[in-house]
């Protein structure tokens, strides 16, 4: 488990907010706040800075979109991982073409949920086994419909645009690495610098990108 993660949990079901709070503090997160509404979400996040925020969509006042828009708005550097029970298909693309990293169902195992968080934590996009293919599906649709797009970055080095590839087919850090024979720590340095040339802020933006290119396409 990655250490001193700072993680935020927003749920409007008391029961649910705190018992996964308490699972997390056991596990040996630091559980920074926990909040009721988005409202309430916004004002403790200001105050506590979380590394992840932990957002159920459904809250009585603010909708989870606007809290995930507001959030990044005031802080860019949070990552967010949706954990709700609507696997909805417009659901879970609102919620990332907001910004947020990851889409969990709540009915996931605990560790799967740890995983998903640390993933989060460090930037990776994570989805419940089916999301992942819908969303990079609707970016497919919206490149074929968005403008030609250029040739990759020449600024890229030919390992960087090798990761990118890799990264548009959907694969975790750890794969990457395994399938390149690579550190974990060197992929998510070439993943760095990639989103720094191309001055993009996330793993599923630079996966929108890369499948703009064509470079999740066989052979590409």
């Amino acid at each position: 488990m990655e250490k001193g993660i700072r993680v935020m949990v927003v749920d409007d079901h008391p029961m649910w907010r705190d018992g996964l709070a308490r699972d997390l503090g056991e596990a040996g997160y630091e559980v920074v706040a926990t909040a009721g509404d988005g409202g309430q979400a916004l004002r403790l996040a200001a105050a506590v800075r979380p590394d992840v925020v932990v957002l159920d969509l459904r809250l009585p006042d603010l909708n989870g979109v606007e809290v995930i828009r507001n959030l990044l708005g005031a802080d860019p550097r949070i990552r967010i991982l949706i954990l709700s029970a609507s696997g909805e298909y417009q659901d879970v693309l609102d919620a990332v073409k907001a910004g947020a990293t990851g889409y969990l169902l709540k009915s996931a195992a605990a560790d799967e949920f740890r995983s998903a968080l640390e993933r989060t934590a460090v930037g990776e996009p994570v989805f419940t086994p089916g999301l992942a293919g819908l969303v990079l599906g609707e970016y497919r649709r919206l490149a074929v419909q968005g403008p030609s797009p250029e040739s990759v970055n020449p600024q890229l080095t030919q390992r960087e645009t090798e990761v990118l590839r890799l990264v548009a087919s959907g694969l975790s850090y750890k794969q990457i690495a395994q399938r390149l024979t690579v550190s974990h720590r060197t992929v998510q340095n070439h993943v760095q610098n990639t989103l720094n040339k191309l001055h993009l802020h996330n793993r599923v933006e630079l996966a929108r990108y890369a499948i703009a290119q064509g470079l999740d396409e066989p052979g590409a």
